[in-house]
């Protein structure tokens, strides 16, 4: 903010920028004595936000102009979603692709004949290590004002979390385009394949962390999707790669923010597990923990605000899913730590996708998983006190035992979800001893998280 402010007066702009904790009396003074009878603002995505802001007390009439950082708008979305039974995202980036024509051959079919390549981008880390590693992530020198920002949030009275002496984001327009361009030139082409991979010490590999610059209006959506459907074309880049970078801001991203102004702020309360647990402090406090996963990801958001899809989706939510902490607590600590945070993206992604609490709004079945697919994608397992091998016994890992007790006690309700029969046959082929034993495990250790 206080970068576009200078550059709107470097421009000759009439700016009044207030830094303030009582925004309605200082909101109400500058209208006053700017003579302002009319004021317009971009609706925010918020839906709390907005309320607030209509709620104001204030000699002014306020009108909400159409927030530009998005490529649906609500209207659209309710029309799309009034004439369909269910809202599958795959239904909705496909008309996106085709409202916006992205990657779309002359007859209207997808380029190379398929709307979705996500099958060719799961490959597993190369055991012998990569040929070619990924390339350091672009860095941004702090200049004045971000270093008189950073101490000034140091000085700060309010309660923060992680660390700023190592702030390397982008601020500015020209900075995130520049973010963009590196991506595109030099990570994008290895996107594709590699994006669902974790390693320790490393929680960018491929990925282009533009989920903040878009977030923040720094960059715009179809911008970004063009300009890497123009590499596809003029470059020859991968079309898994493209594909799958385009559909996590068609799809994924412009999808969050319609279900989150769908479904409203009552969404917020879902809990279809009934899970009532506090988070545990480890999320804090990552040296809390012996799960080599977890402290590893937890430690680099504590430094740089920033985790990839993955390792938010099956570490994280994974494990505070099978911990039964209440989803609404879970959504709070990703809001409090992570640098793309907002409600309209935070809810959805994290109460639906990653809690499944809306039983099933979002998500086709529960993402959950035991160590085994976190040692398939991941290094993390070769130096962890934990066995990823072990259901039971000292050294079994945490994950195992508490896959398979979740699995148990919601056994009725999962039933009726067509993906997880399958898993579920699984869970009936453990002997009732070994049960036990698990149920042992995973109440000893749920006692145990502080």
């Amino acid at each position: 903010m206080r970068h576009y402010a200078e550059k709107l007066r470097n421009r000759g702009a009439d700016i009044t920028y207030i830094k303030t904790a009582e925004l309605e009396k200082s909101l109400s003074r500058w209208i006053k004595k700017k003579g302002i009878d009319e004021l317009n603002i971009a609706e925010p995505a918020n839906i709390t936000l907005k309320e607030y802001l209509g709620k104001l007390n204030i000699d002014c009439k306020i009108v909400f102009v159409d927030n530009k950082q998005f490529i649906w708008s609500i209207p659209e979305f309710n029309t799309w979603a009034s004439s369909r039974k269910n809202l599958i995202m795959e239904d909705f980036y496909r008309t996106g692709r085709k409202n916006s024509e992205i990657l779309l051959e002359k007859d209207g079919k997808p380029s190379g004949g398929k709307w979705n390549l996500d099958r060719e981008n799961r490959k597993l880390p190369p055991k012998n290590g990569f040929q070619k590693k990924p390339p350091q992530h672009i860095k941004f020198s702090p200049d004045k004002i971000t270093k008189e920002i950073i101490a000034e949030v140091e000085r700060s009275e309010y309660p923060t979390y992680g660390k700023g002496k190592d702030f390397n984001l982008a601020v500015t327009h020209e900075d995130a385009q520049k973010a963009l361009d590196f991506f595109i030139e030099e990570k994008l082409s290895n996107f594709g394949p590699y994006q669902d991979i974790m390693l320790t010490g490393d929680n960018v590999l491929w990925h282009s962390i533009l989920s903040p610059y878009l977030n923040l209006g720094l960059l715009h959506p179809l911008n970004v999707i063009k300009k890497a459907e123009l590499a596809y074309y003029q470059k020859n880049l991968p079309l898994n790669s493209i594909e799958g970078f385009i559909r996590q801001i068609l799809g994924w991203r412009e999808y969050m923010h319609c279900i989150y102004k769908y479904t409203g702020d009552k969404y917020l309360k879902s809990n279809w597990f009934d899970h009532e647990r506090e988070l545990p402090d480890i999320y804090w406090y990552p040296e809390r923990t012996s799960m080599n996963c977890m402290a590893s990801v937890i430690e680099e958001v504590l430094n740089t605000g920033y985790a990839h899809h993955i390792q938010r989706l099956m570490i994280l939510s994974n494990f505070a899913l099978l911990a039964e902490v209440n989803p609404a607590k879970v959504k709070n600590w990703f809001h409090a730590a992570f640098i793309d945070a907002y409600d309209w993206v935070m809810q959805p992604n994290v109460i639906g996708m990653g809690q499944f609490a809306d039983g099933g709004i979002l998500a086709t079945k529960p993402y959950i998983s035991s160590a085994n697919y976190i040692n398939k994608m991941s290094d993390y397992c070769q130096n962890c006190t934990y066995n990823h091998n072990h259901r039971t016994g000292e050294d079994a890992c945490p994950f195992n035992y508490l896959y398979w007790a979740f699995l148990h006690k919601n056994n009725e309700k999962l039933r009726d979800i067509g993906r997880m029969k399958l898993i579920l046959k699984n869970l009936d082929r453990i002997n009732k001893k070994e049960l036990k034993q698990i149920m042992t495990h995973a109440d000893d250790f749920l006692k145990s998280l502080k």
